[in-house]
């Protein structure tokens, strides 16, 4: 693959990150609002891993 190619893959797994991060905070407001405590507590660690994963995407650390 070239360095285009990579890039342009970088960027769509960012996006697909930030999309299910967003997704995420929704969800678990939504749970959240229904005391659903368990679903609150997976949802925010999928934000977490989702946020995490745009950050390395962007070669943060």
């Amino acid at each position: 693959m070239n360095q285009a190619g990579a890039q342009n893959q970088a960027g769509e797994r960012e996006r697909a990150a930030a999309y299910v991060a967003e997704l995420a905070v929704d969800l678990a407001s939504l749970a959240r609002r229904h005391r659903l405590d368990t679903l609150v507590y997976l949802l925010d660690m999928v934000r977490l891993e989702a946020e995490n994963v745009t950050r390395h995407v962007k070669g943060r650390p």
